[in-house]
């Protein structure tokens, strides 16, 4: 008992920043139903002081983690604060107060509160997941993404469309699960401790020049059911009806959080480094070829999909999936040395601010632009744009580019460094991964150009009032979160040494 509550208080302030937000969650929970009557309506402008509090708390959490410092010192808690950590809750401590604002135009004030407390959860999970140094809690954090992800998917629309995206998305997210927890026991079963570090030790430890079958088995399997999270061929499927079906705000949020929830933990479960090498086990060796096959078919199937879609949320759905390729390769690069290029998985955390800032930009643009009740569909809705909304054209503009990966935008200093880990590893693989990926950035910018097309180049809709629509309090936090991520995608290709900076820290 002596040795037990100082590791419990150990514990609890490696993760101060996540139990103030799971705090607030709580708090928002509790109260919330009592702001609200019987028949589900609520005080107008109530979503205003909710998001207000998300905001704060998300502020607040930031203030945490800015102040905490980096332990280098592997440990057998259940947590670790290192430097991957502390980059994964910067990040997304940021891409939530983007979630926030797209949010809050998205929830009417009858759920703001239950909304905004599944979006906090969430970020907490994702936190939380990058924190965790054992197979339980690692488990229990991405469970912590998913449970509050089903719940903000059918909270702001009660339509058929979005009920039917919630059950698709429950039920494929819990055959994920299985497969990870089906994974984790193996892991379990090969080196008898579910302690990552414990783990690694193990492994390492081994004689024998061949990875034990069971944990061959459990990287497989953890590796099939974080590609669900990911959007990686063939677990794919579930996004274009998904993302069709949700909410904008939901749509969003699918599109970046759950990647970087299964990009955080296959870099944490994967040998992705020398380890495997040094320890004399084949595990990472007999995958290389799974994730080069991976990388080329997400590529190539999102991109090509994405060319014949006419619903503006099915192409960014494809588009997702695309760009799960491209993460993808930086994953399949993993940790060489070389000179004078950026590693694999160095390119990968690069990209991933990048592309969330270009994604969630882009649904932020569409949920200022339409409404709850009249959300941009069709590449019809989006006609006309720069004539209505010239602001949020410009945005779009932007992070269209970005999504291209043209200069001037961090999109494509995001994709140069992908093409350039893949480039320079050796051998014939990563050579021919860095081709396929330029193709594939060539084919996409065939249907990026219709969004453009559609939003300078034709004329508005009839159902839009003749090309005049009436601006609501609603969109305002959303038309700002659309600007702001188009203003960053453009200052990260003339300043990317601070991102660089904090990503070689975490390596």
């Amino acid at each position: 008992m002596d040795k037990a509550i100082p590791e419990i208080a150990q514990a609890v302030w490696l993760i101060t920043p996540e139990l103030l937000l799971l705090g607030v969650v709580c708090l928002k929970f509790f109260i919330g139903p009592f702001l609200v009557s019987e028949s589900g309506q609520a005080k107008p402008g109530l979503e205003h002081r909710w998001g207000s509090l998300a905001l704060a708390a998300l502020a607040g959490a930031m203030w945490l983690w800015w102040d905490q410092q980096v332990v280098t010192t592997p440990t057998l808690g259940p947590f670790r604060l290192d430097a991957i950590t502390w980059y994964t809750r910067g990040l997304m401590l940021s891409a939530g107060f983007i979630l926030v604002l797209l949010t809050w135009s998205q929830s009417g004030a009858g759920v703001a509160a239950e909304s905004q407390a599944c979006l906090l959860a969430i970020v907490a999970g994702v936190n939380l997941i990058s924190a965790a140094n054992d197979l339980a809690m690692l488990f229990l954090a991405l469970e912590l993404v998913s449970i509050p992800t089903y719940l903000y998917l059918s909270l702001p629309r009660r339509d058929e469309l979005s009920q039917e995206a919630t059950v698709k998305y429950f039920l494929l997210s819990m055959f994920s699960s299985a497969f990870v927890l089906y994974g984790f026991s193996m892991l379990y079963g090969a080196t008898g401790t579910t302690n990552l570090t414990a783990i690694q030790t193990v492994l390492a430890s081994s004689q024998s020049t061949m990875a034990p079958p069971l944990v061959l088995v459990g990287v497989v399997m953890v590796l099939a059911g974080l590609s669900f999270r990911v959007t990686a061929v063939p677990f794919h499927f579930y996004a274009p009806d998904v993302f069709q079906g949700a909410p904008v705000s939901g749509a969003a949020l699918l599109s970046f959080v759950p990647k970087v929830a299964g990009f955080i933990a296959l870099v944490r479960l994967l040998p992705v480094d020398a380890h495997a090498a040094s320890a004399g086990l084949d595990a990472w060796t007999m995958l290389k070829p799974v994730l080069w096959w991976l990388a080329v078919l997400t590529m190539f199937l999102g991109n090509l999909l994405a060319l014949i879609q006419t619903d503006v949320r099915r192409l960014l759905a494809y588009s997702s999936i695309a760009h799960a390729g491209y993460l993808l390769v930086g994953l399949y690069a993993g940790h060489e040395q070389r000179v004078a290029a950026p590693d694999g998985i160095g390119a990968l955390f690069f990209y991933l601010p990048m592309y969330g800032l270009m994604t969630l930009g882009v649904f932020a643009v569409l949920a200022a632009a339409g409404s709850l009740q009249k959300p941009i569909a069709t590449f019809e809705d989006l006609a006309g744009l720069s004539r209505r909304h010239p602001a949020l054209a410009l945005a779009l503009l932007v992070l269209v580019f970005s999504l291209m990966g043209l200069p001037l935008t961090g999109g494509f200093l995001g994709k140069v460094h992908l093409f350039w880990a893949a480039w320079n590893l050796p051998g014939d693989g990563g050579q021919s991964l860095a081709i396929i990926l330029t193709i594939n950035a060539a084919i996409a910018a065939a249907y990026y150009l219709k969004l453009i097309a559609a939003a300078y180049f034709e004329a508005p809709a009839p159902h839009w009032n003749g090309g005049a629509v009436e601006s609501s309090s609603s969109s305002v936090p959303a038309a700002i979160a659309s600007g702001l991520c188009a203003a960053l995608s453009v200052a990260m290709f003339f300043s990317p040494s601070w991102v660089w900076g904090l990503i070689n820290g975490s390596f």
